[in-house]
């Protein structure tokens, strides 16, 4: 047991090779569009499962098993607000980007109100994708860090140095492919690696039910002492005030997941640029809503490898929920499986993070860099300024991911939470200009502001549970961008 010599060199071996396999499947390109879209001629499953590896990541490896060690299996909720969510983003959003020859998701806010509209959601987007990516980053280095203390060389390092090693080394292997091979590579390499980690987290399952006495029904006797097969909680125990501050009640989950799910997979750059990479509105349709049923199994499977875990600890507490399976897979599977588990989890954030680098220099290029400077550069320049945005959302990625070192919360939690803070009000702009046909640029951002000035109120000073932010916060910019509309046109009138 413990990891040897043969688990680093498969876990090299796979590092190299999805580097390769990346730049070779990127191909060449010939401008920013080529980079950012992959000449819009990606098959629609493969989009799906590079959203599905996108989203998930790391943090759906690390964390969602920690969640479930912990307390038990409300969180599967949420997934049925994803689905919902993802349905109305196809029909209500996606026949809006295909309707333009759109690069990025600010681009349609440009059309509908203007340019300020488009880059003060843009810088917003930069922003909230740079916490939630540099949280998922750091969930990556846990089960490397976990790795390095066990030899010598690094026992006498701060646990913060180890980190910073872990971090940097994932991150250098991520950049060469997506800084060669654009959105192509991103998406190739992700269909690889979402195979790579299920089959990863699939065969740890099996090895933790073969060390249990009985396998699965060990787990069923453990799970249902502690109530740990629970999966509804109404949150109508502790009176109306309870309610708005549990995070996973049905209502909470259901409601918050679906508006998360229409932000985040109709605004967030990270997802619609993805979705813009297919040949047509019907297949980008295709790929989101059933990208909506592989997370709800993934994340239901996930859950399940927490109760198993629970069992084979018998309950021990962890300072870390989400240091549980890491230390499973490092301490307890055999020579070179130790190797594919850990390749399998350093693919899910691989992905998520060439994802993000693509998204985050796509987003500075088309919205905030080539409306103001750039409007009549070349598709050779465009292209240019791709990669050395490329390189500088890198750096800027690695530094936030050393910030969330000593956070002790769980990562995935911290990863939602950043994101339902910024989504509330881009979701809420996003339907005031898809939905009304009167507010105007100044109408939206006055709704936009309200909308992030609230969730940033509820997030520092109140007990309320964040799977209410998104609705809370575009509710609160749909209503103040009308209110304002209406305001300014009697005032008009007069």
């Amino acid at each position: 047991m413990g990891f040897t010599t043969i688990d680093y060199i498969i876990v090299l071996v796979y590092l190299v090779g999805v580097a390769v396999f990346g730049v070779i499947t990127g191909g060449k390109q010939t401008g920013a569009k080529d980079y950012f879209l992959g000449s819009r001629k990606i098959p629609w499953l493969a989009v799906s499962f590079a959203i599905v590896a996108t989203e998930t990541s790391a943090i759906t490896f690390i964390s969602i098993p920690g969640l479930a060690y912990l307390t038990n299996l409300n969180f599967i909720q949420i997934t049925v607000g994803y689905i919902l969510g993802r349905i109305v983003v196809a029909f209500l959003f996606l026949p809006s980007y295909y309707r333009g020859e759109l690069v990025t998701a600010y681009t349609l806010l440009d059309q509908r109100f203007g340019s300020k509209t488009r880059s003060y959601s843009s810088i917003v987007f930069l922003i909230t994708r740079t916490l939630a990516t540099g949280v998922r980053l750091f969930a990556t280095a846990i089960p490397l860090a976990i790795i390095f203390k066990g030899y010598q060389i690094f026992s006498g390092m701060p646990d913060a140095t180890v980190y910073v090693i872990a971090i940097s080394i994932i991150t250098a292997f991520t950049f060469i492919y997506t800084y060669t091979g654009g959105i192509r590579a991103v998406i190739w390499t992700d269909v690889i690696q979402m195979a790579i980690y299920l089959g990863g987290a699939a065969v740890a399952l099996y090895m933790i039910l073969s060390n249990l006495p009985e396998g699965w029904t060990t787990v069923v006797n453990a799970a249902a002492a502690e109530s740990k097969f629970q999966f509804i909680d109404w949150g109508f125990s502790g009176g109306i005030a309870h309610f708005f501050t549990i995070k996973y009640s049905l209502i909470s989950s259901v409601l918050g997941g679906a508006f998360l799910s229409m932000a985040s997979h109709g605004t967030d750059q990270l997802i619609v640029q993805r979705l813009l990479a297919t040949d047509s509105v019907k297949n980008s349709q295709k790929a989101l809503i059933a990208s909506g049923f592989f997370v709800a199994l993934q994340f239901l499977f996930f859950l399940i490898i927490g109760l198993a875990l629970y069992a084979f600890y018998n309950a021990m507490p962890f300072h870390k929920a989400d240091e549980v399976f890491s230390k499973f897979i490092v301490e307890q599977l055999p020579s070179g499986l130790s190797g594919f588990i850990v390749a399998g989890l350093l693919a899910s954030a691989m992905g998520s993070l060439s994802g993000s680098i693509n998204s985050l220099a796509s987003s500075t290029l088309v919205d905030l860099y080539k409306p103001y400077f750039g409007k009549n550069d070349s598709d050779q320049k465009d292209l240019k300024l791709s990669r050395i945005f490329s390189i500088i959302w890198t750096v800027i990625l690695v530094a936030t991911a050393f910030i969330f070192i000593q956070s002790s919360q769980s990562v995935v939690e911290i990863a939602l939470q950043i994101a339902s803070v910024t989504y509330g009000g881009l979701l809420g702009t996003f339907l005031l200009g898809v939905i009304f046909k009167k507010p105007t640029q100044r109408d939206a951002i006055a709704g936009f502001t309200a909308g992030l000035l609230i969730l940033v109120c509820l997030f520092f000073f109140s007990p309320i549970a964040w799977t209410w932010y998104t609705f809370i916060g575009s509710g609160t910019t749909v209503v103040v961008g009308l209110v304002s509309e209406r305001v300014f046109r009697k005032a008009h009138s007069h």
